[in-house]
């Protein structure tokens, strides 16, 4: 009998230890899925909030762009005709941004660069924003808005080349069509100079020819400087935060808008603007809140393209910007009642077009991401499972 019962406690001792490890496994294989789960849970959600940024970033330009561009030429249609003061409220709309200063701070990890580099890069960059603006003025006074719409197209070709010598961008097959198509549509609307510029609509030919050249050089200098921004966004900032956003937007803006007052006092244009506002055709009131909601239509187009740059790149922000393209031309016919000709129309499918290509390249290299994040997160699992 005590033999017996002694055969039984060795079998279930030895039960027991037969299923130890497996629970050992089954304990350690949990633990490797959990953590690969949270692994990739945490990039998940990162990149939903990434994009909800993105999307808001994309409203903010295209409402604003497209109402800033609308506005800006109805004040020079209603009898606004300082360029100074339609250059001056392209960056004079930042004092609401200040307060969001104190709302969004920098990130715990930042450091913070020194205040001389940041007060040259800062002052350098609002510098070349006050000849930009001029020049974009220049374009909305002796342009139909929607032939400067379709000009401004062009940023897109010139940032390719600057994102491709300052931000290490890669051309493909798809860029280079972008790159080709939208240069042809610029050329077409230089052909078309010739119904343009004439006197039913009060342009001669030689300040068409003005319009043009500073429009054009307006979207290559601010492709320049789209640039320039990721370049230092990546190599001296360095800062993933709202507030860099924030501060990219407002100090630059803050320099331009202090160079618009010396080049509105030097022109002499601020001894007229009191008879402007009189003979507004809309009366004083229009005049003013025109140029008020031009300057904060600015300020929003101005942080969601910043914001793009941010997030994603500065031929990114460019693509979006010429999202606009088809919505200024049809409310400028509407409301402005431009010529909207063969040529013009020929045009504005051709910067479609050039604009399409590029989204689907950014579509296929969205593809080749996911599919590296996924590869990572199995290499993860596997490591993980191998330790275990």
């Amino acid at each position: 009998m005590d033999a017996a019962q002694e055969m039984v406690r060795q079998s279930r001792g030895k039960e027991e230890i037969d299923t130890r490890p497996k629970e050992d496994i089954i304990h350690h294989n949990s633990i490797a899925n959990h953590i690969n789960n949270k692994n990739l849970l945490l990039p998940k959600a990162k990149h939903y909030k990434k994009w909800l940024r993105i999307t808001i970033y994309i409203l903010f330009l295209l409402v604003g762009q497209t109402t800033a561009t609308l506005l800006g030429r109805l004040y020079f249609d209603q009898g606004g005709n300082s360029k100074w003061m339609a250059t001056f409220v392209q960056s004079a709309g930042f004092p609401i941004f200040i307060p969001l200063l104190f709302f969004f701070s920098s990130s715990t990890t930042f450091r913070r660069p020194l205040v001389l580099r940041l007060t040259f890069l800062y002052t350098t960059f609002g510098l070349i924003l006050t000849g930009d603006n001029l020049m974009y003025s220049y374009g909305l006074l002796y342009l139909p808005v929607s032939t400067y719409s379709l000009l401004c197209a062009s940023q897109l070709a010139f940032n390719a080349v600057t994102s491709f010598f300052i931000n290490a961008q890669k051309f493909t097959a798809l860029v280079l069509n972008s790159l080709v198509i939208l240069t042809i549509s610029v050329c077409l609307l230089a052909i078309n100079a010739d119904n343009e510029g004439n006197p039913s609509n009060n342009v001669s030919r030689g300040k068409y020819v003005i319009g043009f050249l500073c429009t054009l050089g307006a979207s290559a200098t601010y492709s320049l400087l789209l640039s320039l921004i990721q370049f230092s966004f990546d190599k001296v900032i360095k800062d993933e935060s709202f507030n860099t956003v924030i501060c990219m937007q407002l100090y630059p803006s803050i320099v331009a808008t202090c160079g618009c007052i010396i080049g509105l006092f030097v022109s002499g244009e601020w001894r007229t603007l009191k008879e402007e506002m009189r003979d507004y055709k809309t009366g004083g009131v229009p005049y003013v809140l025109t140029l008020r909601f031009t300057a904060i239509s600015w300020q929003v187009s101005s942080v969601g393209l910043i914001g793009l740059v941010f997030e994603v790149s500065s031929l990114f922000s460019n693509v979006i910007s010429t999202l606009s393209l088809p919505m200024i031309p049809i409310f400028a016919v509407v409301f402005f009642h431009d010529k909207m000709n063969g040529v013009k129309v020929i045009s504005l499918v051709l910067a479609m077009w050039g604009f399409l290509s590029y989204i689907y390249q950014h579509y296929l290299d969205n593809i080749e991401a996911n599919k590296a994040r996924k590869e990572k997160g199995d290499e993860i699992l596997g490591a993980i499972t191998e330790m275990c």
